[in-house]
């Protein structure tokens, strides 16, 4: 029964009702949408279409009322009468910075410029007003974001550092739920998010969470928070007009292209008590396409000026490469041409591969539905379901592109929430749908035509037969010029009768790959899913010396990939399991001038060591200066892929780092290094034997001191900050800097299989020299066809060494006369540490990055306008799929707002990277062009 008091279960009280209405200090205007919230409860109200309120609570006074809305300073009022009816409120619009409430950085509620860490927030406003395409990419103009883009609607939010196109180092939260894909360990942007009218408002914490928010709350977290039926009511519609692909380039579209999104929402409260809300949205455009061309082969061209053994970025079936030395011992070819196979060079040559736009599914599409019944108790709790479900079309880079043909996602949420606690369980369903790998579709495409043994036979065959009808003496090499002639032959030969594009063939060789799933075709079958249980619970009731809370989560991941991306082959489940708890204390000192926090969490994943994440701040405010400073730490556990993925990805096959992955390959006998083999395979190619010593004295063996047991990775991170309001209150400062140190940093590495020792000595009493003739040849090669490969992709640990990187930001906000706004951010980080070339250096991050905005939401009460420019420096990206350069990149982002009160709408007009500055986020991922674009919003509770 203590339990139920003190969750308000079981409690009844005296009833007070309320009433009134709420006006515009300045217009006298009455207000519709007004939030009324009872303080310390859950019980609340909005006002009607006349600016006027009823409320009843369970509860006799004294008791206060806060009344709020977007664009206006909250109020606090106390109530003293048991029946207070036609009560006057009257709201100021706001225009003091610095005013907002977050809940992200502590779990509870605080004022901004007072949270522990730093951390940027969008509200209604922020969302309606921004001047990119969507709200989801206008996050990236918040101080400390990086945002990258795999398709036109997958974009991926990062923080301080090692980005990826799956960033398994962020956490982003949609009310409460964690918006990861379940075998994808990664959030998946905004493919299953609310749209943007219901979004209230967006927090973002870059740096470690761990302490708080668990495993892979690493480099930040993002919070995503959607309206409630009970505070924003009544019906809500969206639509956007949209054109995009100005100016294509080859490969691409000629002419602009539609693009179209549409949302709709209704919520509907009931005496008070009852609340429902429904959402649907859809989008639709021609995606951006990948068209780099750029050679990602190791220069083993030798004198030629071109690489026959090319393996360009948007390009696929070229991954397929052998050295055509190998073949001077095919029976047929010595037949053939006798002494004159020896002519054949140690050159690796590649298949030929089709363009990305003939076998990716370009037409973008996003579904969105949401729903939620809300049931409060009394005034002390609610009771909610939600459902989000996500599906459409996009494309992704990661280890290889893969074209998510009409994926799903569907989360379903039940969860009692009170002022002072919460408990939540919800599940997260995945499924592939027709999802596939475009790589692989175009290696099996060339196989259907003409398997490899064919292809590469008569490819040596032709480039004999050129090179003698050139003169060259048999068993001689010839010049470049009449090797370079006798390639081009070669391929040409080879390719005869080759399945073209837009034919009937290679439509239905195409149909025939993505219609079989792994490894069979390139069709992914994935079902997996995450069930997840958590709580926490404020002692504010209980304790008064100080604030403490406590929470714990248990997390349960089910792969059910079917064996195409995990070994979860019938008969073999797998399942991964994880508990954590938590506890917080704060409590002000010094005048209440400074606030100190501690927090303390605990974690364990069943297949590693348990973990602790504490974190330590203090805040010391005086008047509005805030000064913090802040040790955190955070953890993450290898993903589920990480841990468990078994996946032929063409150039390699990439194995899970648990030992049972190690063991199954056996990956450390006659292996070696793939940084050091790539340096073997350039000293053939410069003209060394493949036999000769100083060749194979570049290999490096692999062991398990290189490529030790995986294990979770840590991160150390001290942060200063200042936030203040200075010149009258007109102008906000935010500024940080952190230095974090990483141990145990989780990387990965590949290597390459020999068919038998290379070293001499490895054999004793072996004949090394004709060992070296068999097997070292062979590592010029990667084998690609599966359960027969020689190449090894897995993850692990960087031991022996820390990693450090280190940043800074700085934000500047200024309040300008009648309404204008200036404000920009810069941002500074940089790796310190130098990463081994036997790993991936992915911290994928430019140095400089900065962001100018200008803007009046209310020039005239009809018309407002923002405009934002966006600047970064060029940066090295690598990533398991291609590595290059990310030049830097310069745009502008505007949007002109006109409010037509009698039709309780808005339009707009405006566009994103305005100039049309082609550019790309990540090396390999598509060029990006501007977008322009004329939406209509109806929203009565914003006007």
């Amino acid at each position: 029964m203590a339990l139920l008091v003190s969750l308000g279960l079981g409690t009844v009280f005296a009833q007070t009702t309320i009433s009134g209405t709420v006006t515009d200090a300045d217009t006298n205007e009455t207000l519709v949408g007004v939030n009324i919230l009872v303080k310390g409860k859950v019980i609340g109200t909005i006002t009607d279409l006349s600016g006027k309120f009823s409320l009843n609570v369970n509860q006799a006074p004294p008791f206060t009322l806060i009344f709020s809305m977007v664009g206006y300073v909250s109020m606090e009022m106390e109530i003293t009468n048991a029946n207070t009816s036609n009560l006057k409120v009257a709201l100021s619009e706001q225009t003091m910075l610095g005013q907002e409430v977050v809940v992200s950085a502590s779990r509870v509620e605080e004022n901004i410029l007072q949270s522990p860490v730093s951390i940027e927030k969008m509200d209604i406003l922020a969302v309606r007003d921004t001047p990119s395409d969507t709200y989801y990419k206008a996050i990236g103009n918040l101080k400390g974001v990086d945002v990258t883009s795999s398709s036109i609607n997958f974009q991926i939010i990062n923080a301080r550092g090692f980005n990826s196109t799956g960033n398994t180092r962020f956490v982003q939260l949609t009310d409460g739920m964690d918006t990861q894909a379940p075998a994808l360990n990664f959030p998946i942007g905004n493919l299953n998010g609310p749209s943007e009218l219901d979004v209230e408002s967006v927090e973002f914490i870059p740096g470690a969470a761990s302490a708080l928010y668990g495993p892979n709350a690493f480099n930040g977290i993002l919070l995503v928070n959607s309206k409630s039926p009970f505070e924003y009511q009544g019906l809500s519609a969206f639509y956007k007009q949209g054109v995009n692909h100005f100016g294509g380039r080859a490969g691409e579209p000629t002419s602009p292209q539609p693009m179209y999104e549409g949302s709709i929402r209704y919520a509907k409260a009931f005496n008070n008590k009852f609340a429902f809300k429904l959402n649907a949205s859809y989008m639709q455009a021609l995606d951006w396409y990948g068209t780099d061309q750029t050679d990602l082969g190791e220069a083993n061209q030798g004198d030629l000026s071109f690489n026959p053994g090319s393996n360009r970025v948007h390009v696929f079936g070229d991954e397929v490469s052998n050295n055509i030395g190998l073949l001077r011992n095919v029976g047929a070819l010595q037949q053939a041409f006798g002494a004159g196979v020896n002519s054949l060079p140690d050159q690796i040559v590649s298949r030929t591969g089709y363009d990305e736009r003939f076998l990716v599914d370009y037409n973008a599409k996003n579904l969105k539905l949401n729903g939620a019944l809300h049931y409060r108790i009394n005034d002390r709790s609610e009771l909610s379901y939600t459902m989000n479900y996500g599906a459409g079309t996009s494309v992704y880079t990661g280890a290889q592109r893969y074209s998510l043909a009409n994926f799903s996602i569907i989360q379903h949420k039940l969860e009692l929430k009170g002022a002072n606690y919460f408990l939540r369980a919800y599940t997260t369903i995945e499924n592939s749908g027709d999802s596939y790998i475009a790589d692989l579709t175009g290696v099996a495409i060339n196989g259907i035509w003409k398997s490899n043994t064919d292809w590469f036979g008569q490819y040596a065959g032709a480039y004999l037969q050129s090179l003698f009808g050139q003169g060259v003496t048999p068993g001689q090499l010839g010049t470049s010029a009449q090797q370079a002639i006798a390639h081009q032959f070669a391929r040409g030969a080879a390719d005869q009768g080759r399945f073209m594009p837009g034919t009937p063939e290679f439509e239905a060789a195409k149909t025939g790959v993505r219609g079989n799933v792994i490894p069979n075709g390139s069709l992914f079958n994935d079902q997996s899913r995450m069930n997840m249980v958590e709580g926490q619970y404020n002692f504010n009731n209980e304790i008064e010396f100080m604030d403490l809370q406590v929470g714990g989560s248990y997390r349960v991941y089910d792969l059910r990939s079917n064996g195409t991306i995990f070994a979860d082959v019938e008969g073999n489940d797998i399942t991964i399991q994880e508990v954590g708890a938590f506890a917080q204390a704060s409590k002000k000192v010094i005048q209440d001038k400074l606030k100190l926090t501690g927090s303390l969490r605990y974690d364990k994943n069943e297949n590693f060591q348990g973990q602790l994440s504490p974190r330590i701040s203090g805040v010391f405010s005086q008047g509005n200066n805030n000064f913090r400073l802040s040790y955190q730490t955070g953890f993450r556990n290898p993903t589920t892929q990480g841990q468990h993925i078994d996946l032929n990805v063409v150039s390699a096959r990439l194995i899970g780092g648990l030992p049972f992955y190690r063991e199954k390959y056996n990956i450390y006998e006659n292996a070696y290094t793939l940084n050091s083999v790539n340096k073997y395979v350039a000293a053939v190619g410069s003209g060394l034997s493949p036999v000769d010593p100083r060749a194979t004295g570049l290999l490096e063996r692999a062991t398990p001191d290189l490529i030790p047991e995986l294990r979770p990775e840590r991160v150390q991170s001290i942060e200063i900050g200042y936030k203040s309001l200075l010149s009258n209150n007109k102008l906000l400062v935010d500024f940080a800097y952190y230095y974090n140190i990483y141990n145990d940093f989780i990387s990965q590495t590949a290597v390459r299989k020999a068919p038998g020792p290379v070293f001499p000595g490895a054999m004793p009493d072996t004949d090394q020299g004709a060992l070296n003739a068999i097997n070292a040849p062979t590592l010029l090669t990667p084998i690609t066809t599966p359960g027969q490969e020689n190449t090894f992709q897995t993850y692990t640990n960087i031991v022996g060494q820390e990693v450090r990187a280190h940043g800074a930001a700085l934000g500047l906000t200024y309040n300008l006369p009648k309404n204008f706004t200036l404000g920009g951010n810069y941002n500074f980080n940089r790796l310190i540490s130098d990463i081994s070339d036997d790993f991936l250096n992915d911290f994928n991050t430019p140095e400089h990055k900065t962001n100018i905005t200008f803007a009046n939401r209310k020039v005239t009460d009809k018309i407002g306008f923002g405009i934002t420019y966006r600047y970064q420096s060029s940066f090295r990206w690598e990533s398991t799929f291609a590595q290059g350069n990310v030049p830097e990149i310069h745009t502008f982002d505007g949007q002109i707002s006109y409010k037509v009160k009698d039709l309780k709408s808005i339009i707009k007009i405006g566009g994103s990277n305005l100039f049309n500055n082609r550019y790309f986020q990540n090396f390999g991922g598509p060029t990006i062009g501007a977008i322009y674009y004329v939406s209509i919003t109806f929203d009565e509770l914003l006007n």
